[in-house]
């Protein structure tokens, strides 16, 4: 196998484990994450979904506040997993928890955390993203993170949200190699900034259209009402896993450049993330998450019966603060974005995701794993001639 070295070791080489902490701009020595930083992100070729601009980072933490982390988990020839964290806040989430909603397309899945979110409307953790086999290792990190943090000692109930998509066809994934190290480390790297895609963190080992898939995220700067309005930020980061037949910008590109494995109904799941700065409650921010399944079709995904796509919304305005922590202030006033304009929102949700879903191809490299199977990387030359072919 070939390595691309520098690497964070972390906790000591056990048992021929490395495990890449990747937070923020690759680094400048040649890693696997610098050959992700040779290959174009979407509008490197062209490729601008809609007619809202992204933020300065075109990520996810374009929204202030939010941070994103890794923990890439490479070992021997068998092992290709890892976590991604998200996190809404620098501060203790328990108690300064956010408004959040789920939005379910295909619910062949295990997304941990769910039902409360739904039932109250409210995210109190970090969310995680890992492997299939992984989740309830990683719940359970999490949930031990969160009790020690300062302010938690009387804590007896936490709601550790975690969503997954089955890497098992380049990872060991009844292995369960995710360990709550690996938790800690993607927490504690998390960072605003630009945002590592492609093979890392939990998209290491991950497949989408037969190509390598992974992580990818986009954003949009947004005016509600005119003129006059407000700008807000949406931000969607993605974990793509699917099948179906990719097309890109309207261009069906699953016809004219096709990977080695190919299989069109190829069951698979999709997690989307979409975080804003915009003051909504969870009611609205459920029809915002609905609106990523949108860019997301527009990706030429099959919906396959074995398909996990779950949709995660939060906002980081109108923070609740817990009763418990703030007895002589137990309610306070929230502002809520008028209904009337919450359309531009809906768009730029769809929008982002379709360009977090390419960004996630583009910028993912070669993976081999388990069994000796590998995941080629979509071949840029080919797909921008395609492109320029068609007046993309």
């Amino acid at each position: 196998m070939r390595w691309f070295g520098v690497f964070i070791l972390a906790g000591g080489l056990a048992g021929g484990t490395w495990t890449r902490i990747v937070a923020g701009p690759p680094p400048a020595v040649r890693t696997a994450e610098s050959q992700a930083e040779a290959r174009p992100r979407a509008r490197d070729l062209g490729i601008a979904p809609g007619s809202f601009e992204p933020g300065p980072w075109n990520a996810i933490t374009d929204v202030a506040g939010v941070r994103v982390g890794h923990a890439t988990i490479v070992s021997g020839e068998e092992v290709r997993t890892g976590v991604t964290a998200i996190l809404p806040h620098s501060g203790n989430l328990y108690r300064e928890k956010v408004a959040a909603a789920m939005h379910i397309a295909n619910a062949f899945g295990k997304l941990v955390g769910s039902t409360q979110v739904v039932e109250l409307g409210q995210l109190e953790t970090p969310i995680l993203l890992t492997n299939t086999l992984s989740v309830w290792d990683a719940a359970a990190a999490l949930a031990e993170w969160m009790l020690a943090l300062p302010g938690n000692e009387s804590v007896r109930s936490i709601n550790p949200v975690v969503g997954e998509t089955n890497d098992g066809w380049l990872n060991d994934i009844r292995g369960r190699h995710v360990r709550a190290e690996h938790v800690r480390q993607a927490l504690a790297a998390a960072t605003t900034g630009p945002v590592a895609e492609g093979s890392v963190g939990a998209g290491t080992g991950t497949v989408a259209f037969g190509w390598k898939g992974g992580i990818g995220t986009s954003s949009r700067h947004v005016r509600t009402g005119g003129a006059d309005g407000t700008t807000y930020t949406v931000g969607v980061l993605v974990q793509t896993n699917y099948g179906g037949r990719l097309t890109i910008a309207g261009v069906p590109v699953w016809q004219h450049v096709q990977p080695p494995r190919r299989d069109e109904g190829e069951d698979g799941s999709c997690m989307m993330v979409v975080a804003t700065d915009a003051p909504l409650d969870s009611r609205q921010l459920r029809r915002l998450a609905a609106r990523a399944i949108l860019g997301m079709a527009r990706t030429g995904a099959s919906g396959s019966h074995g398909s996990g796509d779950y949709v995660i919304a939060f906002s980081t305005t109108n923070r609740i603060r817990s009763a418990a922590f703030n007895e002589a202030a137990p309610s306070a006033p929230v502002e809520l974005l008028h209904e009337e304009r919450l359309s531009p929102l809906l768009l730029a949700v769809s929008d982002a995701t379709e360009e977090a879903i390419y960004n996630s191809l583009f910028r993912a490299t070669p993976v081999r794993g388990r069994a000796g199977h590998t995941a080629e990387a979509i071949p840029i030359a080919p797909v921008r001639e395609l492109l320029r072919q068609s007046g993309r």
